[in-house]
């Protein structure tokens, strides 16, 4: 009798580790970087074990003769208030989330989805740094601030006490906000503990010094004024850092709570993406990221808006991609995701057009795996 029970046991685990092995066939592949035309890969156990022009294994085949196969997306900044919003943001082939604000038990407790098929992944920065009454403090929970350098020690330790994945900073001059010696004592703190230390600018000067301060990046990009091309090319050549310029956010903002004109959202609209093709041809990495629930953006689909803006900008659509894919999970260090190559999780789309030769093809998923897991479509 358990010599039966053992031989069912065994049984049922070979079915399951069969379920999650699967050839994808003569698919053109964006692994990341660069594309493969006609490449196969292997899936097993959730990992990528295999990428070759052909590859020979028992298992469930499927033809992706004419379609197009990348690692599923990141959007790098996201302020989510319930669950529900990681199936929103799967649903659409968004499987991580970078959370930028917002209540640290709360968060704490979505990011236990991370391994769960149907849900995005959730990194968090818990509480944003903020100065009293400073912008961040008016959405009703209670916020920690600070007033001095000095404050940035305990800050940062409750923090990584919390457990965030990253550290956000907010300089925003409508509202009271830190001092530039104050943003320098977080940034300093927050790499003393290994850990990523982004800002929230409106305003060119202010994004400029905390970039001289050794910010990582910045999750919006300035709104006022160009940045002077020797400053830029200067910080391009002597730090390393990211942009996330929330296009989406920065022009329905102007449409939905500033009223502005048709013409005055094409002028601000032209600004932005002017400035982003800058900062991208000066070597800059563009992260993509949308800023929900602001103005009524949603956590899945409304990305690829964000995509497209960012082509429209002049950035090529192969590095648009990697805006969404590979860099966020290089420049956040976000593990084994980002890449279809081997040894990396299988979290993949398969599309039924090729969004390098047209990025609104981005909206033509026709499957996809996260942790070689099939996660259900919601559009």
């Amino acid at each position: 009798m358990k010599t039966l029970i053992h031989l069912i046991i065994i049984f049922f685990i070979g079915l399951l580790n069969a379920q999650e092995s699967f050839i994808i066939k003569d698919v053109t592949i964006f692994d990341g970087e660069k594309v493969i035309p006609k490449t196969s890969i292997l899936v097993e156990n959730g990992t990528i074990s295999k990428v070759a022009k052909s590859i020979n294994h028992k298992t469930t085949v499927i033809d992706g003769n004419g379609k197009f196969l990348m690692p599923a997306m990141t959007n790098c900044h996201v302020h989510a208030w319930g669950v529900p919003i990681l199936q929103q943001a799967a649903g659409a082939g968004v499987f991580n989330l970078l959370d930028m604000h917002g209540v640290e038990p709360y968060q704490g407790m979505m990011k236990t989805y991370r391994d769960s098929t149907n849900y995005a992944r959730f990194f968090v920065a818990g509480y944003a740094a903020t100065a009293p009454e400073g912008h961040g403090t008016q959405y009703g929970f209670p916020v920690p601030t600070l007033t001095k350098p000095e404050d940035a020690l305990k800050f940062v330790t409750d923090r990584i006490k919390a457990g965030v994945d990253h550290i956000k900073i907010i300089v925003e001059p409508w509202k009271p906000t830190l001092s530039h010696e104050t943003v320098k004592a977080i940034i300093d703190e927050g790499h003393k503990n290994k850990k990523k230390v982004v800002v929230h600018v409106s305003k060119m000067n202010d994004g400029y010094q905390v970039l001289t301060n050794n910010a990582d990046g910045l999750v919006h990009i300035w709104r006022d004024t160009p940045m002077p091309e020797d400053q830029l090319q200067q910080l391009a050549k002597e730090k390393d850092f990211f942009v996330i310029p929330t296009l989406l956010v920065s022009i329905e903002v102007q449409k939905k709570r500033r009223k502005k004109t048709a013409e005055e959202i094409k002028q601000v609209e032209s600004f932005l993406k002017k400035e982003v093709k800058r900062l991208y041809d000066a070597g800059v990495s563009i992260l993509a990221g949308t800023d929900p629930p602001n103005v009524d953006i949603n956590y899945g689909t409304d990305l690829y808006k964000e995509l497209i803006l960012m082509s429209e900008a002049g950035i090529p659509n192969k590095e648009v991609l990697k805006g969404t894919t590979s860099l966020p999970a290089d420049k956040f260090e976000l593990g084994k995701i980002g890449y279809v190559k081997e040894g990396y999780i299988a979290d993949l789309l398969l599309l039924d057009k090729n969004p390098i030769e047209d990025i609104k093809h981005i909206n033509t998923i026709a499957s996809m795996w996260k942790a070689g897991k099939e996660v259900q479509i919601k559009k």
